[in-house]
């Protein structure tokens, strides 16, 4: 369970499409003076070198992140908040060198009253992300917890001040991630009915990920709260040939539960030139659909 390391993924169409949606989700949460917490139950390293060893050997940030920077077309807003969000973490106006994770996109985010719980159990990683926050000098507003982020979530919901944000994105290396996603979020909802919960899963030939959604969906609908779900395809799940591994991530997806009413129209007017920008075959595409309460 600890082979998965996101730092060779770092920067690539999946990050894009839920670092979009969580810039978005959380710009508009903390329109509200209320204190709010966001949990991530996977961060990750929090940080990362596009130019170092891990990010180079796929180089998939190439396909992602760089072909959105690189674009001198207009961009709407949700794509260029996205954009120049990264672009602060890069001082230079040439190609990115360093790519934000979750943890630093939401941290540069939060105000003094907001709190951050960063969940992480790979050891590397863990050390990683202890040493990354340590940079911010946040003082109490970052915890990082070396623990199971599926278990942690008991911990801290419902917040005290009644307001929170759920991030869930967990590698799936093992099948037993998907059932354990569903949990959380039923759980979650019947702890928190009116926190925001935001998945992300990989769109992959596995039958796990293609029910994942329609689990989500039924799951919000039993407990009578609204969802979206967003999806971006860059290409095809087989080789050219149908033979032989499959050529890395083709899609992903990401669900949410109480999600931004904002979310949905701009999401609209932002994925189809995702999906332009980023398509690698003439499968490129997205999906979005929702429900109501």
């Amino acid at each position: 369970m600890f082979s998965y390391r996101h730092a060779f993924h770092a920067g690539n169409h999946a990050d894009v499409l839920k670092h979009m949606v969580l810039i978005a989700t959380l710009r508009h949460l903390l329109q509200k003076e209320t204190a709010l917490l966001v949990l991530d139950t996977h961060a990750g390293a929090g940080l990362y070198r596009l130019d170092g060893d891990y990010a180079s050997t796929s180089a998939e940030s190439a396909d992602g992140i760089a072909r959105l920077l690189a674009s001198s077309e207009p961009l709407p807003a949700l794509l260029q908040d996205y954009a120049d969000t990264v672009r602060a973490f890069n001082r230079s106006q040439g190609p990115a060198r360093v790519y934000p994770g979750s943890p630093f996109i939401v941290q540069q985010l939060l105000r003094p009253q907001d709190r951050l719980k960063l969940c992480e159990l790979h050891p590397s990683d863990a050390r990683a992300l202890v040493g990354n926050v340590a940079q911010l000098e946040a003082g109490r507003q970052v915890q990082v917890l070396i623990e199971d982020g599926f278990e942690a979530a008991r911990k801290f919901l419902p917040p005290p001040a009644r307001r929170a944000l759920l991030l869930c994105d967990p590698s799936y290396e093992i099948k037993s991630d998907y059932e354990r996603v569903q949990g959380l979020l039923q759980e979650s909802l019947r702890r928190f009915p009116t926190g925001v919960y935001a998945i992300w899963y990989p769109l992959i030939a596995r039958p796990e990920a293609h029910d994942l959604p329609r689990r989500l969906k039924a799951l919000a609908a039993k407990a009578g709260k609204p969802w979206l779900h967003a999806s971006l395809t860059v290409k095809g799940g087989k080789t050219a040939t149908g033979a032989g591994r499959r050529p890395g991530l083709p899609a992903s997806g990401m669900f949410l539960v109480n999600p931004p009413y904002t979310l949905e129209p701009a999401l609209r007017a932002a994925l189809p030139q995702l999906a332009r920008l980023l398509a690698q075959d003439q499968h490129a595409g997205w999906a979005l659909e929702s429900g109501a309460a």
